[in-house]
């Protein structure tokens, strides 16, 4: 008797899974669409710098977000559009996936067309931050 029963508990946990991966709930749907949408804006050719970090960060982390942002506000104001995204979140993971990332990644993005300067940002941005802007602003004006 007990096995029909167990049986049952299973299909009816399957099928709860299911519905969810499904996108039948509405907060986990709406958020798959935000991500889409943002990957697909990507696709244009404004320049964009993305930083993806994970939840915990060490100061050579903080230190490439806090360089690329300055070197971005002083040179290009807002005409450079800077995206911090903490790669560990769900609502970032359609970006994750596009980008191909697997670690902290420092990304110049035109289009098609990706440089990573992240060897360059962790090499650069605690000891020789000069160096870290002079290669960002490098890499977008030749972009």
């Amino acid at each position: 008797m007990k096995t029909p029963l167990n049986l049952f508990a299973f299909f009816l946990l399957i099928s709860v899974l299911s519905i969810n991966a499904q996108g039948k709930n509405p907060e986990v749907s709406s958020q798959k669409q935000l991500n889409q949408s943002t990957v697909k804006q990507t696709t244009d050719n404004q320049v964009k710098v993305y930083y993806f970090h994970a939840t915990r960060r060490c100061v050579t982390c903080q230190a490439i977000e806090k360089v690329a942002k300055e070197t971005i506000e002083e040179k290009y104001g807002n005409d450079i559009e800077f995206i911090v995204l903490n790669r560990e979140k769900e609502e970032n993971s359609a970006l994750v996936r596009k980008f191909k990332i697997s670690g902290q990644t420092l990304l110049v993005v035109k289009g098609d067309k990706i440089v990573n300067l992240t060897n360059d940002a962790f090499l650069n941005a605690r000891t020789y931050p000069e160096k870290l802007k002079a290669k960002i602003t490098e890499t977008i004006n030749t972009m």
